[in-house]
């Protein structure tokens, strides 16, 4: 199935393939990770979600509702985190078990995420929590790579941040919106650099208004997406920076302008004794049937059976 997630006034969002690897049309066979890779690509998504259930239980939920077992894939390999395929899961998992109200335990990296949606006539609204996020200044070192790879000056570093939620990544601070709408990184020059530093990539933003509304873009070419249209983690990564820095409860981040393709993610932070914690909400809308042909090709691999 393709899901639209992180949709803005019910367009736009980020197109991401999710696989129920027990469904009757793989017969229950477990993908490899090659396979898994071949999906992006197929299904015309930067991303993919494979759902499985191993029988394991919710503990202290309450109930006895099965651990969805999550992994998150791009045409480069496996990611130990994705939010916007996060909300994607979600809104598959509520679209197919009907009713207005949803609610899934989901097993991603070994941590169980509880998450919850609402359906709606024509969309599902989905919602998370994510973190803790871990916090720290980037080094001149990191800065010298980075910056020249996004094609900008060490003079607008202030406020930067590197940021850990699943994998680290940049934060980092523009002047207005409009530098941030002509931003043309050279995407080989920071992939190597995001090699080098073990980054996943670098969330670039605007200043956030009054409001608390805030534009960003997200290049991440080390794993495969040059730019991101929606990126959940960043945003509840900048959410969590913004709280400490701001004291910044809530933000609506919009991405996805300069692909066509608009976004928006909320996300509302609080302090805890391990982190800060955040809570992010996407509104997705459930696309086409996807068909796995008899024979997966990964990017750049053999072909491959289910």
């Amino acid at each position: 199935m393709t899901v639209h997630a992180c949709l803005r006034e019910g367009g736009g969002g980020s197109p991401t393939a999710v696989v129920d690897e027990a469904s009757s049309s793989l017969s229950g066979h477990l993908l490899t990770d090659d396979e898994r890779r071949a999906v992006p690509a197929l299904a015309g998504t930067s991303h993919a979600a494979f759902l499985s259930q191993d029988g394991e239980r919710a503990a202290g939920s309450g109930d006895d509702r099965p651990v969805v077992t999550v992994r998150f894939f791009t045409a480069e390999g496996e990611l130990p985190a994705c939010g916007h395929g996060t909300v994607a899961a979600l809104a598959f998992l509520a679209q197919r078990a009907g009713g207005r109200e949803y609610q899934a335990a989901l097993c991603v990296a070994g941590r169980v995420v509880e998450g919850r949606a609402v359906c709606g006539a024509s969309s599902i609204e989905a919602a998370f929590e994510a973190g803790p996020v871990g916090l720290r200044e980037p080094t001149s070192g990191e800065l010298a790579l980075l910056l020249p790879a996004l094609g900008l000056r060490t003079a607008v570093a202030s406020g930067a941040c590197i940021a850990t939620l699943g994998r680290p990544r940049l934060l980092l601070p523009l002047p207005t919106r409009s530098a941030l709408a002509v931003l043309s990184p050279d995407l080989d020059r920071l992939a190597a650099a995001c090699d080098r530093l073990g980054l996943l990539g670098a969330f670039v933003h605007a200043p956030i208004s009054p409001s608390g509304r805030v534009a960003a873009r997200m290049f991440a070419p080390s794993i495969g997406v040059p730019e991101d249209i929606a990126n959940v983690n960043s945003s509840a990564c900048l959410a969590a920076h913004l709280l400490g820095r701001q004291g910044t409860t809530g933000i609506t981040v919009y991405m996805g302008d300069a692909l066509g393709r608009p976004s928006t993610v909320t996300a509302a932070a609080r302090r805890t004794s391990s982190g800060p914690m955040v809570e992010v909400r996407g509104t997705a809308r459930i696309g086409h049937v996807l068909r796995l042909p008899e024979r997966l090709v990964p990017p750049g691999g053999r072909t491959v059976r289910p």
